[in-house]
């Protein structure tokens, strides 16, 4: 593992990493598999192996991401895991990114380092950039219409496949590093 990064990545799950459908769930409703969209599992585990701090904030059951993430081999890649069944609340709620924040304890002066990424621009995009950080809008799924009704809907980035995830953090933290240079 590389040397741990000063970038933060805040991802939801469902159509940014798992492939909604693939999900297979039981009688109550819970997750029980599904299968991770073309890239993302590699590029997950990279971006974990780079030393990049990965917190999953999505909407859905504690058991549901426990299954998923265990099946498909990303279990212990997460610093934290905030999910609505457990906080009470779904994107675009504060309480989502705020319990995130908590988790991984960090303070308000933290929120440049952090980037949320999402597929949903009413939930994901929006929560992001409504809470101060930045946000990047993963376009694999056609699931969800993009259309934005305002700028708050707006992504900070866009990308259509889960590797272009990696070289962006990249060039976020490039950025990063030398902005706290100055």
């Amino acid at each position: 593992m590389e040397k741990p990064k000063r970038l933060i990545l805040f991802t939801d799950i469902g159509d940014t990493i798992i492939d909604e459908g693939t999900e297979v769930r039981d009688a109550g409703g819970t997750v029980i598999h599904a299968d991770c969209i073309p890239g993302a599992r590699e590029t997950m585990r990279t971006i974990y192996e780079k030393g990049y701090p990965i917190v999953m904030v999505a909407d859905g059951t504690v058991q549901s991401f426990h299954n998923t993430m265990k099946e498909n081999g990303l279990d212990g890649i997460f610093a934290a895991r905030i999910i609505s069944e457990a906080v009470g609340a779904e994107k675009p709620d504060a309480r989502m990114f705020s319990a995130a924040m908590e988790e991984m304890g960090l303070t308000d002066g933290d929120r440049s380092r952090i980037v949320m990424v999402g597929n949903n621009v009413k939930r994901d995009i929006l929560g992001a950039n409504r809470f101060g950080i930045r946000s990047i809008l993963l376009t694999w799924s056609k699931r969800r219409p993009f259309d934005e009704d305002g700028p708050e809907e707006h992504p900070d980035h866009t990308i259509a496949k889960p590797e272009e995830l990696l070289p962006l953090l990249d060039k976020l933290e490039a950025d990063l590093e030398q902005s706290e240079e100055c």
